[in-house]
């Protein structure tokens, strides 16, 4: 076999040499092929697949003579067909193919190609893997397979009585029907009788078999150059040689197949599960996993538990919300603002050196009225809530992902997890192993590898410098933008005309950033995609596990900073070191600071939040969905329509799109990005848990749709968890609440408001008799003398200005004339004593009970426990009673050997 794969590799080149040293992965390979299926004299002929014609079933999931399942497809475009025909490249790209399909032939795979009825340029392959094939791979890829029939396994409702209740909720029983549940262990072919084998046919079931012949593809060589392996049906579709590469699925989705053997799961799957109509049941998770695999199941339990928990933070919030929005017109420092005796007749002083004018206080009337809905005491208890609810739903996913973890059979999957065939390839450095004390290979030396790290970090942090750029940028255009919008005011503005009225410069700067920002965050997003992949390829992790959780540290770091940096310039940053009219601080030695508006920096925070969450959302929906519905229907649009009908099921699949390696990747960073908005800055938008929920509820049934009508089945695979997600989530919600306190202690203006009602409104300080908030804006408003302006405003000044000497300023100094005139006054430090005791306080509330609720809940119940260790009991015990029969029934056969023996020996001796 070796010397029959080194001829075909011959053909393609007469500078390429098999390399008899590195080629660990198919030497292995062919030894363990010639020591299962017999030496190669007893093998037939290894060729490429002679061409077969349709056998007109559209349905049919079966080779042309309706025995041979069909596993894979491979798609290539006959280059002899071709309109444009590249003599030597196409050569070259044909033999390829050639050698990469004899060498699946040599490898006991079973292969069979048919012309498309739709484009006579395509050929497809239909891959078959045998009894003997899957065995063997089952064994080498340590895949568990049932035993006997689990009875431990008895799932009772959490409801009791009340199950009555959500039977609507439900998937019906009746259409898809429970699993039955084994006892599983890991295959060994020489215990095969100990295995629960009712019919090889559906032994294996049809995901199985995809996962264990695409090991295979990954790992068979079509080309070694110069020692160089080049092998893999991944590299083979990047390159072009061939189009495409899937599984495929077992029906259409939109009715059942007429081929009885089918199980039609991709129907069950869209009437139960992706249909609109089924939008309020239950997801069939079992069936899920079954046809997808565990990666994909776990995705959708986990995004449908996130979205089962949003609905109580949801709850809380709009309570939060109506609180607010129904205490709006007994805010007194609002009405103050509005009053035109009070915020009419104060004048405000410039925020820009030259263009900007002086403004009334009650310009900003609308805005202090939607800031009294937001910047509420409920807002302090939802903030104070969502700390608490983010660590329950971590804890309690740790739960539920345990117990998928015993029903799917994944509690020991890192055990079984192979390397990758890229990493494999790259294995040329031989060292010592240090546990083993064996030689081992590894694709490069210590110092290689902490190269490979370091241009890596290297190129990670030249990014995230240019988001920062970028963030710069944006704030440049805010203070340029605020100038030209300022100046536009006209002389005589009081703040009464409509537009005027809602369309403050503040607001127009702030929606436009927002909208600009929200661009350049999604150009971003789309270049660095790419670029995450290439560092992340050159650091060449050894698993499929370790190269996701590389690349999604990656992802995750650049899309934290990229979403959040705006949101965290606005909320602690904004407003906070601006200095004074007649002493401001320069950004960049030019630009004049922002400033907040009067109330705060908390409604621009909103705006920018809801901004970036709405454009977000419709966003990945249009990318999501419309991009692929539109590609597909435009390629239906392209074939003849009665060619279709008959069309068969391995050239309907290969006509809608692929979902690609990093498909789920990108769902999953979606909903990480959405949990850092809902926890990171809940305190300023308590509705941010309600919109996550309205679109988790879409989401979840849109990436059902989008699976099951719009795109290739994907390969399945083994996941026992979230992966490096769920540190991720840690994080967030660690930081979620430093970020919430210091949000409602420098964002908001709680804590001055709370001081001057317990302090400043009664005597020493205040005139009142009993503790109110009339008065508090003419108290955190300081005064300022026109005629200490280093650079006055020239541009447009207020009509009537000569009548005034002074304007005023949100800050808390002393007044000109006073000894210390402009320097901070006793308000200003016992405000800041006030927010500093307000964020060690809440801080330590929270991550108490956080501590509390992580040590009182384990990451595993017990039930759960007791299930795996009796699982784990049972089985060894099942497995060691057989092979003890099976020693006593031997050692009985050679006892009676032995007796014979001793009998025909002695017998004649003793007549």
């Amino acid at each position: 076999m070796q010397m029959m794969t080194r001829d075909v590799l011959l053909e393609m080149d007469q500078e390429e040499e098999d390399d008899d040293d590195g080629d660990i992965v198919l030497e292995n390979l062919e030894q363990t092929v010639v020591s299962s299926f017999g030496t190669l004299e007893s093998q037939p002929d290894f060729q490429t697949p002679e061409f077969e014609e349709f056998n007109g079933k559209p349905d049919s999931l079966f080779f042309n003579d309706g025995q041979r399942r069909i596993d894979f497809v491979l798609v290539y475009e006959d280059e002899s067909r071709k309109e444009t025909n590249k003599k030597g490249s196409n050569e070259k790209q044909r033999r390829k193919r050639r050698a990469y399909e004899s060498n699946l032939i040599c490898g006991g795979l079973q292969l069979e190609a048919t012309r498309s009825i739709l484009d006579d340029k395509l050929v497809f392959v239909k891959v078959h893997a045998p009894w003997e094939v899957l065995c063997m791979y089952a064994e080498i890829m340590h895949i568990k397979l049932p035993l006997k029939p689990n009875d431990l396994k008895t799932r009772t409702s959490a409801f009791g009585n009340f199950s009555w209740f959500t039977k609507v909720l439900q998937v019906d029983e009746s259409i898809i029907k429970p699993e039955q549940e084994f006892f599983t262990a890991p295959f060994e072919k020489n215990r095969m009788n100990d295995f629960y084998i009712q019919d090889r046919d559906t032994f294996f079931n049809p995901a199985t078999r995809s996962r264990i012949v695409y090991f295979i593809l990954c790992r068979i060589k079509y080309q070694v150059r110069d020692n160089v392996k080049k092998f893999g049906i991944n590299k083979l579709v990047s390159s072009g040689i061939y189009k495409a590469a899937f599984p495929l699925h077992d029906c259409n989705f939109s009715h059942k197949s007429e081929d009885l053997s089918c199980p039609n799961e991709r129907y069950l799957l869209y009437r139960e599960w992706a249909h609109p109509r089924s939008i309020y049941k239950k997801q069939p998770l079992d069936l899920i996993r079954k046809y997808y695999g565990e990666k994909i199941g776990i995705y959708f339990a986990w995004l449908g538990y996130y979205t089962q928990m949003l609905l109580l933070a949801a709850v809380v919030g709009v309570a939060c919300f109506l609180y607010g929005y129904v205490n709006q017109n007994n805010c007194t420092w609002s009405k103050e603002v509005c009053h035109p005796d009070i915020g009419g007749k104060i004048i405000m002083c410039p925020q820009c050196d030259r263009l900007c004018p002086f403004w009334k206080l009650n310009i900003t009337c609308e805005s202090s009225k939607k800031l009294c809905i937001f910047d509420s005491f409920g807002t302090l208890v939802f903030a104070v809530f969502m700390g608490v609810w983010v660590t329950l739903f971590l804890e309690f996913w740790k739960r539920r992902q345990a117990e998928l973890e015993y029903e799917w059979d994944t509690v020991e999957l890192q055990q079984e997890e192979q390397a990758r065939p890229e990493y494999e390839a790259r294995c040329t450095h031989v060292v010592i192993n240090e546990i083993t004390q064996e030689e081992e290979r590894v694709p490069f030396t210590t110092w290689g590898k902490c190269i490979r790290i370091a241009l890596c970090a290297s190129a990670v942090l030249f990014w995230i410098l240019l988001i920062i750029a970028s963030v710069i940028g944006i704030i440049v255009y805010r203070l340029s933008v605020f100038i030209v919008f300022s100046a536009k005011l006209p002389k005589n503005f009081n703040g009464t005309d409509p537009i005027q009225k809602y369309l403050t410069p503040q607001t127009a700067t702030s929606i436009t950033a927002s909208l600009i920002s929200f661009i350049i965050i999604m150009i971003l997003n789309t270049i660095y995609e790419k670029v995450a992949i290439m560092i992340t390829n050159f650091e060449l992790p050894r698993t499929q596990t370790d190269y996701e959780n590389s690349l999604t540290m990656k992802m995750f770091l650049f899309q934290f900073v990229n979403y959040y940096s705006s949101c965290f310039y606005i909320a602690f940053f904004k407003g906070k070191f601006v200095g004074y009219p007649g002493d401001p601080v320069y950004w960049l030695g030019k630009y004049r600071n922002e400033e907040c508006d009067p109330g705060g920096c908390l409604l621009e925070l909103t705006t920018q939040l809801t901004i970036i969450m709405g454009g977000k959302a419709i966003w990945n929906n249009i990318q999501e969905v419309l991009l692929p519905w539109v590609k597909n229907l435009i390629g239906r649009c392209r074939t003849v329509s009665r060619a279709e009908k008959i069309a068969p099921r391995w050239e309907q699949d290969y006509h809608l799109q692929p979902m690609g390696k990093l498909g789920l990747f990108y769902e999953y960073l979606e909903m990480i990005i959405q949990f850092g908005f809902v926890t990171l800055f809940v305190a300023s938008f308590p509705l941010a848990p309600l919109l996550a929920l309205v679109n988790n509820i879409l989401e979840i049934r849109v990436d059902a749709w989008k699976m099951t009508t719009q795109y290739r089945r994907m390969v399945p695979e083994k996941a026992q968890d979230i992966g490096a997600w769920q540190p991720i989530m840690q994080g967030i919600a660690i930081l979620a609440v430093v970020t919430n306190a210091m949000i409602i202690a420098f964002t908001s203006d709680m804590i001055p408001r709370l001081v001057y009602y317990w302090s400043f409104s009664v005597p020493p300080y205040g005139d009142h008799t009993h503790y109110t908030m009339e008065g508090y804006i003419n108290n955190t408003l300081s005064y300022f003398n026109i005629a200490d302006f280093k650079n006055r405003s020239k541009g447009n000044p207020y009509s009537g200005l000569e009548k005034h000497t002074t304007c005023r300023y949100r800050d808390f100094r002393y007044p000109p004339g006073h000894p210390q005139e402009y320097k901070h006054n006793i308000y200003y430090w016992h405000v800041i004593a006030a927010k500093l005791a307000f964020i060690i306080v809440m801080e330590h509330i929270i991550y108490s009970v956080k501590f509390f609720i992580s040590y009182a809940i384990p990451d595993v119940s017990k039930s759960t426990k007791s299930k795996i260790k009796r699982e784990k009991y049972l089985t060894q015990k099942l497995l060691h009673e057989n092979h003890l029969k099976d020693v006593t029934k031997n050692m009985g056969v050679i006892a009676e050997r032995m007796v014979e023996v001793v009998d025909n020996n002695l017998r004649p001796k003793l007549e």
